[in-house]
């Protein structure tokens, strides 16, 4: 069986807010709501959750999830399942001396996937970019 060639969307960011306050907004339901999707996550190896956006023609705007790692203020991640794709989201949060490098990557798309794979390079800064703003405006504490 030969392996099929994937590509993973990788985005790294440099933010000046500790990890544990980036944590809050990748964990917490209703701040994952404010800057991705609605859902009904919890941070919980094996727990199969939802994110729902607004459908479209052939989609039913449903993207099904399970939690996979689960290491608090470190490392987060789950499989994202649509349109046909089974891919695999990972979140890693590093300490630097002045915040935190977020790194977000989405790894398993095929070789024929290549509209999912721009679609989700776009979305993906969009939506780090709204976690961006969602974590500054949380409190500190």
């Amino acid at each position: 069986m030969m392996a099929v060639a994937s590509h993973s969307v990788v985005i790294e960011r440099e933010l000046p807010h500790p990890p544990e306050k980036i944590w809050r907004a990748l964990t917490q339901g209703p701040l994952i709501k404010e800057w991705l999707m609605d859902n009904d996550f919890q941070p919980v190896i094996g727990h199969k959750f939802n994110f729902r956006s607004t459908p479209m023609p052939q989609w039913n705007g449903v993207i099904d999830c399970e939690v996979l790692v689960v290491e608090p203020n470190r490392k987060l991640a789950y499989s994202w399942g649509a349109l046909g794709l089974e891919t695999v989201v990972v979140w890693t949060l590093t300490s630097t001396s002045d915040g935190t490098l977020l790194r977000m990557e989405q790894s398993g798309f095929r070789s024929d996937q290549d509209a999912n794979y721009r679609g989700a390079t776009y979305g993906w800064q969009k939506f780090i970019g709204n976690l961006e703003r969602v974590v500054a405006a949380l409190p500190s504490t």
